[in-house]
């Protein structure tokens, strides 16, 4: 049986700008990690981030849609694990943006926590970088 997780976040932002943070490359890489990422459908790409000492720090991922400004789906896949990850990004008014995540193909609750742990992570840096 495969688990999922569903996140929601909200930024004071422009959709412009929260889509840009979402699909460039060098954007991605100050709040997520290093990567060779392009917005084009079926582009296979990595993210790099540091090794350990149980894992070599690489997320093997493709994209499946861009529509852009509202919606970003790639896979993630490591090890033994392929997730599905859907960003859909609304405008709220008021100068607010919603993002949704849904992530797909977990194994196991502790692979859930994980993800919840570091997209949280991640969207806080995101947060600071869209202030910026």
């Amino acid at each position: 049986m495969s688990l999922s997780l569903s996140l929601d976040f909200q930024f004071t932002t422009t959709i412009e700008k929260l889509w840009s943070a979402l699909t460039d490359s060098s954007k991605l890489a100050q709040w997520i990690a290093e990567n060779d990422f392009k917005p084009v459908v079926g582009h296979r790409f990595q993210f790099r981030h540091p090794p350990s000492e149980w894992w070599d720090g690489i997320v093997d991922c493709e994209v499946l849609v861009v529509e852009a400004p509202t919606r970003l789906s790639f896979t993630m896949a490591t090890g033994e694990e392929k997730h599905t990850v859907v960003l859909t990004v609304q405008a709220l008014g008021d100068g607010k943006v919603g993002l949704h995540l849904d992530q797909t193909g977990f194994s196991n609750a502790y692979g859930v926590a994980g993800a919840k742990q570091g997209w949280s992570a991640w969207f806080d840096k995101l947060d600071h970088l869209l202030q910026a």
